[in-house]
């Protein structure tokens, strides 16, 4: 089993969440977690993939254009993603930079490609996914491997 973490990250803050999200992925067994930058990725990372946790920072309050640009150029995979499980993060330079509104973007788009959204647990803080400002401290290093965790789980048992 696999779960994708597919992120752009320009400063770096971004990727090391989503390193720490791939920790979590490790942790339940079974799971393999592949971290991917957004041109790195490929149609087929999608479609062997269990799951998608999407990264990006905050640009204007939605996904960075180079996640958005994997998405719509992945449509021709749509259908095969269908049932799979999807979460989101992300990170910006302000507390009021507009997180909540950067997952919901990455969100829609996983409800238009037909995906099971998965939020961060009641142990993180139980909203929409994991977000930090700056580098990812030690807390929110803590709450993205409990997202990571979360959502290999959650697949785990869609799969069985």
């Amino acid at each position: 089993m696999q779960i994708l973490i597919l992120y752009f990250s320009k400063s770096g803050n971004t990727r090391k969440l989503a390193e720490a999200i791939a920790r979590g992925v490790r942790e339940e067994t079974g799971v393999n977690a592949v971290l991917k930058k957004t041109d790195e990725v490929t149609k087929e990372d999608f479609v062997t993939s269990d799951g998608i946790i999407a990264g990006s920072p905050v640009y204007f309050g939605l996904m960075a254009a180079d996640l958005k640009r994997v998405f719509d150029d992945f449509l021709s995979v749509r259908k095969k993603m269908e049932g799979k499980i999807g979460a989101a993060f992300t990170t910006s330079k302000d507390p009021s930079g507009g997180k909540e509104t950067t997952m919901m973007s990455i969100i829609q788009t996983f409800l238009i490609y037909g995906m099971v959204i998965v939020g961060d647990p009641m142990s993180a803080t139980g909203h929409y996914g994991t977000s930090c400002v700056g580098a990812p401290d030690r807390k929110s290093e803590e709450n993205g491997m409990k997202l990571g965790r979360r959502v290999a789980a959650r697949a785990k048992k869609l799969t069985v």
